[in-house]
């Protein structure tokens, strides 16, 4: 597939709509199309060109994996490389799209299904959630604006005791044939829009649309274990589609909130442990927090900062199985600050006694470290 960017080749913008992707798709296929190019190559790669890019823009979740990691993301969508994600848009949807254009000019034979019930759009909503909920599982309620099947009129768009009637341009097929030259051309039609339909009496409640906004309160159960970038997928629940075709999907986007505490590496925690001067020299007990409680960590004496704990099994258990991670502290000792007089003086004292003692006795590391930097210094100077 071309590494051109998809939204050059068919001339919109980032943030075009899907209607208008498939109008410009029109534009530039019925331009490049191979039964109007006398088998010109390149009218033919602009063409799979065109066929790429749409396949990509009209397929929502296609669109975002492009849009996030552009061509790279819709190669390793298309490899089944552990992105998730599934094409909602077949090969026959692109060749319905021909089938406006064309009377069956593309090899295949396309067929005309623009006209009659459209499924709705599939929408995205982003949840943020805390870390106990995304460890533990949790069942929240979220409120979604959307557009929703009228339910005076049941979709169809026409007042109540009338309904639409067949296009009297078109006869129903929603297409309409303009000869061009040596070339005969279908296009959708200019009366009812490629509906083939239409309506007299409109309903009242949503003017004919079929659809009214409103906003719907969904719950939604978070399973134990999912984490930042995991999906839910809700069927049905996204927009409703157009002539009283079924609705789309919604995808609920988790997003973790930053904990005060903890860090999460896939099914690991990870956490700071400050502990002061005396239980770092000395050892002792100390109280950990775990996400399911208090639990006691035997601190041996003479621990160093960076020091890390494991703590097994008090991590998350992933949500698509698996053992449960653990929980690494990692040892940060606190110089002492805010010292009164006397505790400045016992400090001295103190130092003055490891002065005595043999040299590095008390501080191997920081005596190899003068020793590396002696050796460091005499080694410039000797050269």
């Amino acid at each position: 597939m071309s590494k051109r960017d998809y939204y050059g080749i068919l001339g919109v913008a980032r943030d075009a709509s899907e209607k208008e992707i498939k109008k410009a798709y029109r534009r530039v296929a019925m331009k490049w199309h191979p039964d109007r190019s006398d088998g010109n190559k390149e009218h033919e790669e602009k063409f799979k060109e065109a066929a790429g890019a749409y396949e990509v823009l009209s397929d929502s979740q296609k669109r975002a994996a492009y849009d996030q990691f552009g061509h790279d993301g819709v190669d390793q969508a298309a490899g089944g490389g552990g992105g998730g994600f599934h094409s909602s848009h077949s090969f026959s949807d692109i060749s319905d799209i021909f089938g406006d254009i064309f009377s069956g000019g593309f090899s295949g034979g396309f067929s005309n299904q623009e006209q009659g019930p459209q499924r709705g759009s599939d929408l995205q909503y982003t949840l943020k959630i805390d870390l106990e909920a995304a460890v533990k599982g949790t069942t929240t309620k979220i409120r979604i604006p959307t557009l929703a099947q009228c339910k005076h009129c049941h979709g169809t768009g026409a007042k109540k005791g009338s309904k639409p009637t067949s296009c009297s341009t078109c006869g129903g097929v929603g297409q309409v044939r303009m000869q061009q030259g040596p070339f005969s051309i279908q296009q959708a039609c200019p009366h009812c829009h490629g509906k083939g339909s239409m309506i007299k009496d409109h309903c009242p409640r949503c003017r004919g649309d079929g659809r009214i906004e409103e906003t719907k309160t969904l719950s939604v159960k978070i399973p134990a274990g999912i984490d930042s970038g995991d999906r839910i997928r809700l069927a049905g629940e996204g927009q409703a589609g157009e002539e009283g075709g079924p609705s789309g999907d919604l995808y609920v986007q988790i997003a973790v909130n930053k904990h005060t505490l903890f860090e999460r590496d896939g099914k690991n925690l990870y956490c700071e442990m400050p502990i002061s001067m005396i239980d770092a020299t000395l050892g002792g007990e100390l109280d950990i927090p775990t996400l399911g409680g208090r639990v006691k960590l035997k601190v041996p004496a003479e621990t160093q900062t960076g020091k890390l704990f494991r703590l097994r099994g008090k991590g998350v258990k992933p949500v698509r199985g698996g053992s449960v991670g653990d929980l690494l502290c990692r040892v940060q000792v606190e110089t002492p600050v805010h010292l009164s007089k006397e505790q400045k003086e016992l400090l001295k004292q103190l130092h003055v006694s490891f002065d005595k003692s043999k040299a590095g006795h008390h501080s191997p590391r920081k005596k190899n470290w003068f020793d590396n930097v002696k050796r460091f210094f005499d080694g410039i100077k000797g050269a």
